[in-house]
């Protein structure tokens, strides 16, 4: 993980929907096959033609996430975005509600928040280069 780079979506054009990023953080990071447990996430825009969509934490240099948890599971991260201490979580989901990217899952089965770490093992995974750990600006 390196402070001062973010998560970014380069070349979109490129996604196929493949998923390795997906799964890549499902398990593991959060130990879990379940796509619902990435902090990435993959669809698409829809229609006969539709692209992909990749929503990913855009690492805020104010992060209202982080603003807005209670106990301190989620906490600024230098260069943008937050770090979070899942064990900390106490499930409250305003770190969801606050997201300005709609970017944080949660997990109902173990009452957590599903956040991106910016560990940058989805962008390595992109057989593509569609995601890539870049400069905070």
């Amino acid at each position: 993980m390196e402070k001062n780079k973010i998560l970014q979506v380069k070349n979109i054009g490129q996604c196929i929907g493949c998923y390795s990023c997906m799964l890549t953080c499902a398990t593991n990071v959060y130990k879990n096959f379940s796509l619902k447990n990435s902090a990435i996430a993959v669809k698409t825009s829809g229609g006969y033609q539709g692209r992909m969509v990749v929503n990913i934490c855009r690492g805020c240099k104010d992060a209202a996430c982080a603003a807005a948890c209670p106990t301190d599971a989620l906490t600024p991260r230098e260069g943008g975005g937050g770090k979070y201490k899942e064990e900390l979580c106490i499930g409250c989901k305003k770190c969801v509600e606050n997201c300005v990217a709609k970017a944080i899952g949660f997990d109902s089965i173990s009452n957590k928040a599903v956040f991106c770490k910016q560990c940058g093992l989805c962008a390595k995974q992109c057989p593509h280069d569609v995601i890539g750990m870049e400069a905070s600006q």
